[in-house]
């Protein structure tokens, strides 16, 4: 008989069990120590460290002294180190960095869950209406979150609300009181109390320490000149082929690309919860991700950005809407590293490392334009798209909702997406589930597997896609749709638009 039939004693098991997991749980907070003591920025997002002796988190890259090992605690988030009582370094601004790689590309409830938060949900929607659109119960997602991240959706959304407020204090010269409701708090005193919380200053305190930059920053931002952002990321990134991309299918009216090669500027009109936007992006020229002027290893950039908005409540989202357009929280280590390990892929990888797979700033609107292609997309822009207030330059149009497609052109495959995306038979939002929402667009009259694979890839951020026609080695998962876009840089895959 096998072991597997022989068990045990019951308290042996469990024993072994516990210690095991202690065993474990040490040598992983080890190594994550030795990231610190390295100050190593490619772990910078994935966890926090926080000093039990001065009540500080940090980021892994944080320039300062390294406390000693125990007196470290570790966080799987910087909600959940606020949550602990420590308040935010002023010096490596941890609530700063890129995202968690892991939760942008899992399809599971949690990760789910903070692409949804992410997106501001929980601010407009509140916990139940996070947990509608997940399909559980509000203590199921409270009970998943805490036992995954450390911290609960009003914790996380709490975090994210802060953070937002940091930056419109130190870079916008907006009154206090307008900053407070902007960032998403209830009242001013609930914004009050919690920068004190988390940075251990009053918000006044808070803009008069901003950085240089910011304060320069500061005379020139305003509700006209936009508010200015670096749109951090970690480790090398690749701007050119995603500014050759955005290049090729701008859609005149809603984008436009401007510059020569290297110093573009990408811009394009945005329909967010509360109003609407402008954003410029520049692209700037890739970084390898080598030790910085700190000694720092695997040292990521930044995109300059400028936000236009008609109310500063949809900063947040507007925010989030552009990483996954811009591809900005994933993790190019570990792209890099699996997909260098392919003969075939090797070269590609070494010519181009922090290759990404941009998504899009409008999961519907992509998969319209997936549908359709270019130029019709022109076409249902300037005879259906809602025209700007105020257009600026060539941007004159917010691309048409589904509702008002379904409506207006009822007929054929684009009407029949359109309704269905209008009434919530195929949803592509940041919570949606993949397969769910693949097979609900397979279902779409006139919808083919190819077209379904470019939304599943664009709008719905699937890193392991891959477009029906010649086999793609399953040694390149997770990773195929990284695969692919190295294959297509080199020209050595057709266009599957």
């Amino acid at each position: 008989m096998s072991d597997f039939r022989q068990p045990g004693p019951p308290g042996r098991r469990r024993l072994d069990c516990v210690t095991r997991t202690a065993e474990y749980e040490k040598t992983h907070e080890d190594g994550r120590y030795e990231a610190v003591r390295s100050r190593d920025a490619r772990f910078d997002g994935a966890f926090f460290f926080a000093v039990e002796t001065t009540g500080i988190y940090c980021r892994p890259s944080c320039p300062a002294v390294t406390p000693k090992r125990h007196n470290v605690r570790f966080f799987p988030t910087a909600a959940a180190a606020q949550g602990s009582g420590f308040r935010a370094c002023r010096r490596c601004r941890p609530d700063a960095v890129p995202g968690s790689a892991d939760w942008n590309v899992r399809a599971d409830v949690v990760g789910r869950a903070m692409r949804l938060i992410g997106d501001g949900v929980v601010d407009r929607e509140g916990v139940a209406g996070l947990a509608v659109r997940l399909g559980y119960s509000a203590r199921q997602v409270q009970r998943q979150l805490t036992a995954e991240v450390g911290a609960g959706p009003v914790a996380l959304a709490r975090a994210q609300r802060a953070h937002t407020a940091r930056v419109l204090l130190q870079t916008t010269a907006l009154p206090v009181t307008e900053i407070a409701f902007a960032s998403g708090f209830a009242s001013v005193r609930q914004f009050n109390d919690t920068i004190r919380a988390v940075y251990a200053a009053t918000p006044s305190e808070l803009r008069a320490a901003a950085p240089a930059r910011d304060r320069a920053a500061r005379r020139t931002a305003t509700p006209t000149a936009g508010v200015p952002l670096r749109l951090a990321h970690r480790g090398p990134y690749q701007p050119g082929p995603v500014f050759d991309l955005l290049q090729r299918e701008a859609v005149a009216g809603i984008e436009e690309v401007s510059g020569a090669p290297g110093r573009r500027v990408y811009r394009r009109t945005l329909r967010l919860p509360y109003g609407t936007g402008i954003v410029a992006v520049q692209e700037r020229p890739g970084r390898p991700g080598g030790p910085d002027r700190a000694g720092r290893t695997g040292s990521g950039g930044w995109l300059e950005a400028r936000l236009h908005l008609t109310d500063l409540r949809d900063l947040t989202t507007s925010v989030q809407r552009l990483r996954r357009l811009f591809d900005l929280d994933a993790d190019p280590y570990a792209v890099d590293e699996r997909l260098g390990a392919d003969p075939r892929l090797a070269p590609l990888v070494a010519a181009r490392p922090g290759l990404r797979s941009p998504g899009t700033a409008d999961p519907d609107e992509l998969a319209v334009r997936a549908l359709v292609g270019r130029a019709e997309s022109e076409r249902l822009v300037q005879r259906y798209g809602k025209a700007l207030d105020a257009p600026c330059g060539t941007l004159t149009h917010l691309f048409p909702e589904p509702a008002v497609l379904a409506e207006a052109a009822p007929d054929g495959a684009p009407g029949a997406l359109a309704a269905a995306l209008a009434d919530g038979a195929v949803r592509l939002d940041p919570g949606a589930d993949r397969d769910d929402a693949e097979r609900a667009l397979l279902a779409v009259p006139g919808l083919d597997a190819r077209t379904v694979a470019v939304v599943r890839t664009r709008a719905l951020g699937d890193p392991d896609v891959a477009p029906p026609g010649p086999a793609v080695p399953d040694t390149w998962r997770p990773w195929r749709s990284y695969a692919l876009n190295h294959l297509r840089a080199a020209g050595e895959w057709e266009n599957d638009r």
